[in-house]
């Protein structure tokens, strides 16, 4: 029995590292084909995609680590009697949520369109709305598999959708920019990018899904029977404390799309703010590229803590969740901080100028804060405690909403920036102090000061390094810039983990569960030996 049980849990570990890889190249690739493509259609036709992207992206997260994720709990917390019923009636509600989000956007397309500011933005949001027919099938599919542990099927979607989607969103942009069509038609046809994607997802998950024997399940103990009744109460009740939390990093980026441009043009069609706008979601792939790790580790962590919490293995999942804070933080303090030193390099290699790098600095805080945020989010929602990341996500958006009114007027894209910073910190600031309210973070307050110190000491080599390159090369075009920031990043990130290495923030056994974790542990230990 034992072994059965070991052999078990290999499974599921196993198939969480084959989402999170796929989670990580899907959000790599995510963040950085926003780069060619603003190089393709400038900061206006950036801005013109950004104001209709979180609606898409909306669509893409409850694809794959919204209903998924519901489903896939449902699955978990209940025996193999209720996976049939929990499979079609998740089939009719997510239909019926796809229909309403569909309609919402196709028919108030206009509306929106002007409540933004810019009335030619109604035809990019009824192309968006399309994706709402599609996600039903792709997050059922992808929940069952989930659901049993099969994550190949699921891996394998989002990697190929990600890859056509990216594809199509840069093909058509260049071939249609290079024909002399005007940006919202380009706007237009990157969008639909979303759609030819969701389309191969829907094709691969089902290919699978008719392929395997669908009476091989996982041997379970567990004798739940869900009812119809319960069932739709629970599938209500996630859907707004689950995918909300899900859904942090695209609600922020929702009130920049409905609000930053009306308060940067003050209610008046204008370019330069479009430009504005542009150079602001520049900071977005920087975000999303300095978070992929927090947010891949968050989305594998609630099945596990679900099931270590039902097991009542509170110990495991106590060092798990240290553990995996631990390394959120860490990336995000050195993210952050090296970010903020290099970016006025890394702002002229990737976006072809330094314009709107103060802005862009103070977006990086955001990567710290986010990580912790998402994270945290996860724990809790693993534990059962599905309502609280929600409310936070709510607060965080209202503090967004308010402080950009506020800001942006005065400050412009540096308050925006500010706003967005602050609400990030808001959402982590209210999950950790939850977690430390039920004593999961006492071994997390130790590590906290050796971290801003290994940021610190990082911050001040690079900034010196900085300062050399300035000196020895002061008018350098975009080469000399990509040559200074690749070798910052170099430099900062050698610095950073061997200051870590040296203090011994993480433990043989972290470092373990790490790619390369081990080979820098047995490194540091031949250095001790060596008396270096």
């Amino acid at each position: 029995m034992d072994d059965s049980i070991g052999v078990k849990r290999h499974w599921i570990w196993q198939g969480a590292f084959v989402l999170i890889l796929a989670g990580v190249i899907s959000k790599i690739l995510s963040a950085v084909y926003r780069v060619p493509f603003q190089n393709i259609v400038g900061d206006v036709g950036f801005y013109i995609y950004q104001q209709v992207y979180p609606f898409l992206g909306i669509a893409v997260m409850l694809s794959t680590s919204g209903f998924p994720v519901i489903i896939s709990k449902l699955m978990n917390d209940y025996s193999e009697k209720s996976h049939h019923t929990i499979l079609k009636m998740s089939a009719l509600f997510l239909s019926f949520i796809g229909v309403l989000l569909f309609l919402c956007l196709y028919m108030g397309a206009v509306p929106i369109a002007l409540f933004m500011g810019d009335s030619h933005l109604a035809v990019l949001i009824q192309v968006t709305a399309f994706a709402f027919l599609l996600f039903p099938f792709v997050a059922l599919l992808r929940g069952g598999f989930q659901g049993r542990y099969d994550m190949l099927p699921s891996a394998l979607s989002q990697m190929t959708e990600q890859f056509l989607r990216v594809a199509v969103l840069l093909g058509l942009s260049f071939w249609l920019v290079k024909k002399g069509a005007s940006l919202y038609t380009a706007g237009a046809a990157a969008a639909s990018g979303s759609l030819a994607g969701s389309f191969i997802a829907l094709m691969i998950l089902g290919f699978f899904w008719f392929k395997v024997k669908r009476d091989k399940q996982t041997e379970t103990q567990n004798e739940n029977v869900i009812t119809t009744k319960e069932l739709m109460k629970k599938l209500l009740l996630y859907s707004v404390t689950i995918c909300v939390s899900s859904l942090l990093l695209l609600f922020i980026q929702l009130v920049d799309a409905l609000n930053l441009y009306s308060l940067l043009s003050d209610g008046e069609a204008s370019e330069e703010a479009k430009r504005l706008k542009g150079i602001y979601d520049r900071g977005q792939p920087l975000l999303q590229l300095g978070s992929v790790f927090a947010v891949s580790i968050a989305t594998s962590l609630v099945p596990y803590i679900s099931k270590a919490v039902k097991n009542k293995e509170l110990k495991i999942m106590k060092e798990k969740v240290t553990s995996s804070l631990k390394l959120c933080l860490v990336l995000g303090t050195g993210a952050s901080a090296g970010l903020i030193c290099i970016l006025e390099p890394v702002n002229i290699m990737l976006f072809q100028n330094g314009e709107g790098t103060a802005a862009l600095q103070i977006f990086s805080c955001s990567i710290l804060f986010a990580s912790l945020a998402v994270t945290a989010a996860a724990v809790l929602q693993g534990a059962g405690y599905t309502v609280f990341p929600a409310i936070a996500v709510g607060a965080g958006v209202t503090v967004k909403w308010v402080l950009n009114t506020l800001l942006v007027p005065h400050y412009g894209i540096e308050g925006a920036s500010l706003a967005t910073a602050a609400s990030f910190a808001a959402v982590a600031g209210l999950n950790l102090y939850q977690l430390r309210q039920k004593e999961w973070l006492d071994k997390l307050r130790a590590v906290m000061i050796p971290i801003i110190g290994c940021a610190l000491l990082m911050s001040a080599v690079l900034l010196a390094y900085m300062r050399l390159w300035s000196f020895l090369y002061p008018a350098a075009g975009r080469g000399a810039a990509a040559i200074e920031s690749l070798s910052a990043v170099a430099i900062g990130g050698a610095v950073f983990i061997y200051c870590m290495m040296k203090l011994g923030i993480f433990t043989d056994e972290e470092l373990n569960s790490v790619p390369f974790g081990s080979k820098l542990s047995k490194f540091m230990r031949r250095r001790e030996q060596n008396g270096g």
